[in-house]
């Protein structure tokens, strides 16, 4: 599976978020895939990329692609996620006072990304980070 973008993001830099998935978005477009599964790998990788604004010091996406699947693997530095199970409840949010003025962290993210991915696989160490891992299979036809 090729790397094809890679993109580094700051904590707190919600001025410049949801950059990196919308050139994901446009280089799918370019390909001509179904709107329908642009849409999720959109919304998954935009959650990704907020998650790591509202939550950590910096991270990156990395975006990688073969004939059959795309995956969009997210990474942070950041305090790490304590519960996981507890942090895949709907409604279940660590954000800040400040970042839910702004209209973030309603505790959408990482079950939209679920929601959204075929296959989700999460990994977080406490005061390390979190490693997200979602992979979309190509809609044929």
């Amino acid at each position: 599976m090729e790397l094809l973008m890679d993109f580094k993001i700051k904590g707190g830099d919600f001025l410049n978020a949801g950059e990196s998935s919308g050139m994901i978005k446009e280089y799918l477009k370019k390909l001509g895939l179904p709107p329908t599964f642009i849409r999720r790998v959109l919304v998954a990788a935009y959650e990704g990329e907020l998650n790591v604004v509202a939550h950590a010091y910096s991270g990156t996406i990395a975006f990688y692609m073969d004939e059959s699947k795309v995956k969009v693997v997210v990474t942070d530095r950041g305090p790490g996620i304590p519960d996981i199970d507890k942090a895949m409840e709907e409604g279940y949010s660590t954000a800040s006072p400040e970042v839910r003025e702004m209209g973030f962290g309603a505790g959408m993210g990482l079950p939209n990304m679920k929601r959204n991915s075929d296959e989700m696989e999460i990994a977080s160490e406490i005061d390390n980070g979190t490693e997200v891992t979602m992979t979309f299979y190509i809609e044929k036809g």
